[in-house]
Parts: C-alpha cells; structure tokens; sequence
C-alpha cells in the first residue's frame, strides 16, 4: 500500500505534462506540452530546431553542446525535436534544419544568424545578455567598460532627454550581436577624448594597440542608425584586424592580405604583436592602394592554408604564410620572407 502511495505524485506529473524536459548536459530538449511552462523562465536562451536524421544538425551539436556548457548560468541552451513535437516547430515556423532562434523570456526575439562554432556561438550569445548598451557613470566605469578583448563603441549625449542618445539606443538594439555598447550623460567622460558636446567614441581592443594608428577614434557627424553604422564598419578594424573563422567573410569583402603565424592573443600578446607591428609597417604604406591587411592564426586556417594556397605546416618554419586574396577570389602567395623592412610587389591584376 505505501509503494502505491509513493507512486502518486509521479504518476499525477506524467499525466499533467506527458512529455517531460529532459536535460543532456548543458543543454534542455523542450517539447509541446512544456514549452509554455518552461521558456519564459529564461531570460535569454538559444534554441536549436532540429531533426535526428540531418547531418547538419549532428555536425552541430559538439559546439552547440560545448557553447552550452560554457555559458552555463549566462544563456540557456535549449533543443526541440521537430519530427516529434511538430506544434512547436510549427509554430514558429521552422522549415529547415538546424534553425536556430533566439528568445527573451520565452518570446521569440529572431533568428540567430551568428556563427556555428563553440567559440563563434559563445561569443555571438554573451552579446546578447544583459542590456544592449550599458550605462556608465565614472571614470572607472569607462574604463572597466572598453579594457575588454574586443572594440567598444561609447556614445557621450547632454542627457537622458537626448534625440541622440535615443537613437544611439535604437542602433545598439540592432547591432548588439555585432559590437558593444556603453552610453553615458556625463559629458566629462568624453572631454579626454576631444568630445565638448555630444558624439561617439570607438576604442579599439587594448590588445591591438600600436604605434601605427589611433586607439580611439571620435564620431561627432550628424547621428543616425545609419551613420553609425557606417562610422563603426569602416573603424572597427583598423589598420591591420586579427582575422578570425568568425569575422573572415566580412573582411574579405575587399582584396586581403593576410599574415598567418603562431598568434595567440589570450596567452602570448607580445610575440602575437611581434609580427603584426611588421604587417602595419607595411600596411601604413599602402592605406590608399586598395589592399587591406590583416592577421591571423594559422591553425585555424591550416586545411584552407594548404587547399587554396598549397601551404604546408612546414613551409615557412617560424616565419608566417603571407597571402593575397582578392575580392574577386584570386589567390597569391608571398614567398620571399616578409619582415619589418619588407616591401611589397602588388601582383598587376589586383
């Protein structure tokens, strides 16, 4: 009789909630009896749509998995099975796998169109916890805010009443997945930086700073989502950027050399800037010649190092693999051993 009792509560559960969460790892497999219940309990969360079956899907989930677990506490992770619960998947309109979408308190807040590594996903969700530009108020506030690994984009206005900070809040809203932002009404914050009213300032990441360019860079024109964008997007890189699997396809919009070599930003900054000091010598001489220049690890790009420009891991020796493509997909490699005093022969048909 006492095991019939016990057994209850369990048996109460199952029929209230006949498909239940279940959790591998880091990451929740929701279904249609419980998405109303479980996904506004998370502000922000990533759910992956999927099948069993597609081998798009199984080829992403060690990252999605991976990403998870790194962000444990930060983001949810989350998955439905849309041969199975199709009310879900049919409702918000998953026609193709894996589709990822993001949702805020369990509303649907977009597609996510990031990248599909562990490291690309990471860093596309950090960006989107929290507010979508912060607020500083001190000196220390600022600069906590833009001593971080990646640029910072810090709007200055006269106060919260601001037609420009209002707009600066609507661009942050649809560029958070791509930048970060910080607003503040203390206009002292900007004065260091040339700022006597209003305007943006973009501080480039510490970890790139050099000689060569600005660290910081002011926006004071006429403020639009627009212009904004317009000032981040040619900014942003600066002279040389560290290229990424992430950030490639954006910078190779235009014709791109690329210095590939033994770079580690988070372990090595010193040897990292070593070469790239070299490249932006190089690269201060050629700002109006139509090439772009940029930096890379080349163990991330080792199969197309050795597909595209038949480079092999013992070519070169300490030396980085240093290659041209240009925005119309012709590929050219340098051979000669590149250093600070290298110039360069820009092939005829760039």
């Amino acid at each position: 009789m006492a095991a019939s009792v016990h057994l209850l509560p369990a048996v109460f559960l199952f029929s209230v909630f006949p498909a239940v969460v279940w959790s591998r790892g880091d990451v929740l497999e929701l279904g249609d009896a419980d998405w109303d219940y479980l996904a506004p309990e998370h502000q922000t969360m990533l759910v992956k749509f999927y099948a069993p079956g597609c081998g798009h899907c199984k080829k992403l989930s060690p990252e999605f998995e991976k990403a998870a677990s790194r962000l444990k506490g930060t983001v949810r992770f989350a998955k439905v099975d849309c041969t199975s619960q199709t009310e879900t998947c049919s409702r918000f309109g998953i026609t193709g796998f894996p589709t990822l979408k993001i949702f805020r308190n369990g509303r649907d807040s977009g597609l996510y169109d990031g990248p599909r590594t562990t490291d690309g996903i990471s860093q596309y969700m950090k960006k989107q916890t929290g507010p979508d530009s912060v607020q500083l108020q001190t000196p220390e506030d600022l600069q906590n805010f833009v001593n971080h690994y990646d640029a910072s984009v810090v709007g200055v206005f006269s106060g919260e009443e601001s037609s420009g900070l209002l707009e600066f809040l609507k661009a942050a809203a649809l560029l958070r997945d791509q930048f970060r932002f910080a607003h503040t009404t203390e206009r002292h914050l900007g004065e260091e930086h040339g700022i006597q009213a209003e305007g943006v300032l973009l501080f480039r990441p510490p970890r790139l700073s050099s000689r060569f360019e600005d660290s910081v860079v002011v926006f004071t024109d006429y403020l639009t989502i627009n212009s904004l964008r317009r000032f981040i997007r040619d900014h942003i890189h600066g002279l040389c950027p560290h290229m990424t699997l992430e950030n490639k396809d954006r910078l190779r919009v235009r014709d791109l050399l690329t210095a590939f070599y033994d770079l580690d930003y988070r372990h090595n900054v010193k040897v990292s800037n070593y070469w790239r000091n070299r490249v932006m010598k190089v690269a201060s001489q050629y700002k109006t010649a139509g090439l772009t220049f940029s930096v890379a690890n080349k163990k991330d790009f080792l199969s197309e190092l050795e597909d595209d420009f038949g480079l092999g891991t013992s070519d070169g020796g300490e030396l980085p693999f240093v290659t041209i493509r240009t925005k119309l997909g012709h590929k050219f490699t340098m051979r000669e051993e590149f250093t600070y005093v290298a110039t360069l022969t820009v092939p005829d048909d760039l």
